[in-house]
């Protein structure tokens, strides 16, 4: 799944639009929750390298909140990865270059939306 995919199901799905926070990093956003406000998503572009990949430029990578026992299952499918910038003990972290199936998405989009929803 591309960035493009991924956003255009978070809005289908969940409603969630895109929020571009820093300045000094124009390309990454957070999704939030309508109700309560809190990130169920994060996404940034990082240096292949300081991923550990090949190649040279940008991938990105998109954090979601998954717990530890849980975000371990998934290590072993392609694209997803150690949570870049997040606790790694709770969140996990997937490429959004179209290495990442598109199933593997959704589901730790749905996971990470009903971990954080609340009450």
């Amino acid at each position: 799944m591309t960035r493009d995919e991924a956003l255009a199901y978070a809005q289908d799905r969940y409603g969630a639009e895109p929020e571009y926070l820093w300045e000094k990093f124009p390309a990454g956003f957070v999704l939030r929750h309508q109700s309560n406000r809190k990130w169920f998503a994060v996404s940034m572009d990082v240096r292949r390298d300081r991923l550990g990949l090949e190649g040279d430029g940008v991938v990105c990578v998109m954090d979601v909140k998954c717990g530890a026992l849980l975000g371990g299952s998934y290590l072993d499918k392609p694209g997803v990865i150690p949570a870049w910038h997040m606790n790694k003990n709770q969140w996990i972290g997937f490429l959004l270059d179209g290495t990442t199936e598109d199933g593997t998405v959704k589901e730790l989009l749905e996971i990470s939306y009903d971990l954080t929803k609340g009450k």
